[in-house]
């Protein structure tokens, strides 16, 4: 198969831009499919010599490979303005994305009155609230879930859309009184990025499908993470796309059959943003570690993240669910000062094991955690380069994540550069 795909394994932030960056160089097109400017990855590579961090929030971060086309499918949701910005910012960085960055015709656009709507509804939410990023997301797919989003392609036709435009935001008016928002000057602005976003408009499914019967090699950028998924995820604290598997196939229209190597990112320990129950937490010096060595905070919010042991209840569940054949085990660096490591094993309510990941968060937030513990290598290993010389503590406590999950885990992040990645079956 031509595709490979790349998918977040626990609540996300694993560091899949940087599996992605490294899998581009020997991929023609590296496709988003679902989520927006909601998500953030963090790639870290030499340009023109100079160390770079690049900040990815909606563009492909394959793009970083100067040879590789990037393509944003239908299943996200694009905020034009930031799309722009993100560009901008890339170009100005040194990274030329000319000629090769398209996006769908289908995908609905997030406007600013998502923004603030998604700002509202968490204002309604109160002591329940989400943690959302605020970014429009929710709404957006709210919109196109009761088929009244607009999409890209109605931007090319202006009275159609100001019609469209204007029936919007007067439901959001009704529904949350009339926050301050200029729907006339917001028309006349998107009339004008309308004509700068025009070369960049492709029908994605044709263009897909074209590229795949010339045998071009495609790699599928997953956004969020299984955890976060509507239907999979700790609903409701969880994103509004399908970020599993079956989101690659909705959100770039491709059959099951065409999806080929799929490659989960996990990272050595767990961490989450937002609200909902996390049952590895570790609120001590634990999570304190974890928080500051791992540089706990979220690439597109800043928000610090909440931090725990692996959680190996969480991975079986996304394993099932997504069925990858290689795991991407990152950040493994982050737990050379501990002396004592441990893993999530079971959970247990009333002293009997549950059978999977409930989706009853009210039966989540009471669970007995049964963990597994490992002594620590203690020493650094972010200048290891091959498996074979990591500490033989290390390499049991890799052995054991993939023994438990009966997955093979083919790459581990020692470090955050683009060297800084072992493979595991070299």
């Amino acid at each position: 198969m031509t595709i490979t795909v790349v998918l977040g394994s626990q609540w996300g932030d694993e560091g899949k831009g940087k599996l992605v960056d490294i899998l581009a160089a020997d991929a023609d097109i590296c496709a988003r499919c679902a989520g927006g400017n909601n998500a953030g990855h963090t790639i870290v590579v030499p340009i023109n010599g100079v160390r770079t961090t690049f900040a990815f929030h909606l563009l492909p971060s394959g793009l970083v490979n100067p040879a590789c086309i990037g393509l944003i499918g239908n299943g996200v949701v694009i905020h034009v303005p930031s799309f722009f910005a993100e560009l901008d910012a890339l170009q100005t960085q040194g990274l030329d994305c000319t000629g090769r960055l398209f996006v769908s015709d289908r995908a609905i656009l997030v406007f600013d009155f998502h923004q603030i709507v998604d700002g509202l509804k968490e204002v309604e939410l109160g002591g329940s609230s989400i943690g959302t990023t605020k970014k429009g997301i929710g709404p957006a797919y709210s919109g196109k879930a009761s088929r009244s989003g607009l999409r890209v392609h109605h931007l090319f036709d202006p009275a159609t859309f100001a019609d469209k435009f204007r029936k919007l935001v007067d439901g959001r008016f009704k529904r949350y009184g009339h926050f301050e928002y200029d729907t006339e000057g917001e028309i006349q602005r998107y009339q004008a990025l309308a004509a700068r976003l025009k070369p960049y408009v492709v029908d994605s499914v044709v263009y897909l499908h074209k590229a795949l019967a010339q045998g071009k090699r495609v790699l599928i950028e997953g956004a969020n993470a299984a955890m976060l998924d509507i239907d999979f995820g700790t609903y409701p604290f969880v994103t509004s796309s399908s970020t599993t598997v079956g989101g690659v196939c909705t959100g770039l229209g491709l059959p099951p059959r065409a999806v080929g190597h799929i490659i989960g990112v996990t990272k050595a320990y767990t961490t989450r943003v937002g609200g909902g129950p996390f049952p590895t937490e570790q609120l001590n010096a634990t999570g304190e570690h974890l928080q500051s060595v791992g540089h706990e905070l979220g690439t597109t919010t800043g928000r610090a993240r909440r931090c725990g042991w692996l959680d190996l209840v969480v991975m079986k569940h996304s394993c099932m669910i997504n069925g990858y054949d290689a795991l991407n085990l990152t950040k493994l660096d982050v737990l050379d000062g501990l002396p004592e490591i441990k893993v999530a094993l079971t959970y247990k309510v009333d002293g009997i094991a549950l059978d999977g990941f409930p989706a009853d968060l009210g039966v989540l937030a009471t669970v007995e955690v049964e963990y597994a513990t490992f002594p620590g290598w203690e020493s650094s290993i972010s200048r290891v380069r091959k498996y074979q010389d990591l500490p033989e503590k290390c390499r049991a406590y890799v052995e054991f994540i993939e023994d438990f999950l009966k997955v093979p885990i083919t790459w581990i992040g020692v470090g955050p550069e683009r060297d800084a990645m072992l493979s595991k079956t070299k």
